[in-house]
């Protein structure tokens, strides 16, 4: 994990705040990056995400939980039993050895740490959808948002030791992202039939894209459209083709 396991930790407490902070605001508002969800909708997703990963955390379960997801209660308590779940969440995460086996949807690395990385943007990323559904202003600091991306790349998208089936068409190119606030990049390139692989830094691209790290990491999840030369943005949409997760 790029991200020392505090930092990690300290993020998703950070964006779960905040997010709680707004989301009262308009229970109903349509969320742009999820359609069909409300703000309401997206709260109660990720208070079963919460559950979901404290319990293959803390059972150190090597399969998904076979109980149903506890129900979630009215608006009254909704915040606070997010806020609750999240706290759990961290702390079981604080409280396990990131080397630890667990289940995990990333064949290529089945652990704690890979629960943690990961949760900082499930959190994020959401934390983008309300604050955009409810007109308040939303961030990442440079570095997590670039970290990830580098684990979006590496797990989030067909490669060779995660191909999609059935197979997604190809990149068919070079595809340089350039993550301009944080001194970082990265070469997407054909690893395969239908997969991908990427290496740090701008390495002779037939396309770029380039914008900050979180606008790069809300470009992948397909929230937002980024700067980019013609080639780049054609390769952009058959990367985003190639992932699995939005």
């Amino acid at each position: 994990m790029t991200l020392d396991r505090s930092h990690a930790l300290s993020e998703i407490e950070s964006h779960a705040h905040a997010l709680a902070a707004i989301a009262p605001r308009s229970w109903d508002a349509p969320v742009e990056g999820c359609p069909g969800w409300r703000v309401e909708d997206v709260v109660r997703h990720l208070c079963d995400v919460h559950w979901f990963w404290e319990r293959i955390v803390a059972g150190r379960l090597e399969a998904p939980p076979v109980e149903d997801h506890p129900a979630t209660p009215g608006l009254d308590q909704l915040v606070e039993h997010f806020e609750a779940g999240a706290a759990r969440l961290v702390a079981t995460l604080a409280g396990a050895d990131p080397a630890t086996p667990v289940w995990t949807w990333a064949p290529a690395q089945r652990d704690v740490a890979f629960v943690t990385r990961h949760q900082v943007q499930e959190m994020a990323v959401h934390h983008y959808d309300v604050a955009r559904a409810v007109g308040e202003p939303w961030s990442m600091t440079p570095a997590v948002a670039a970290d990830a991306v580098e684990e979006f790349l590496t797990f989030s998208v067909s490669s060779p030791q995660d191909p999609a089936d059935p197979p997604r068409p190809a990149l068919r190119g070079r595809l340089a992202l350039v993550a301009r606030d944080a001194n970082a990049a990265w070469t997407v390139v054909d690893a395969g039939p239908g997969t991908v692989t990427w290496s740090s830094g701008v390495l002779e691209p037939s396309g770029t894209l380039e914008a900050a790290a979180q606008d790069l990491l809300v470009w992948l999840y397909g929230r937002v459209e980024v700067e980019g030369d013609v080639t780049g943005r054609e390769l952009g949409a058959r990367l985003r083709a190639l992932a699995f997760t939005d």
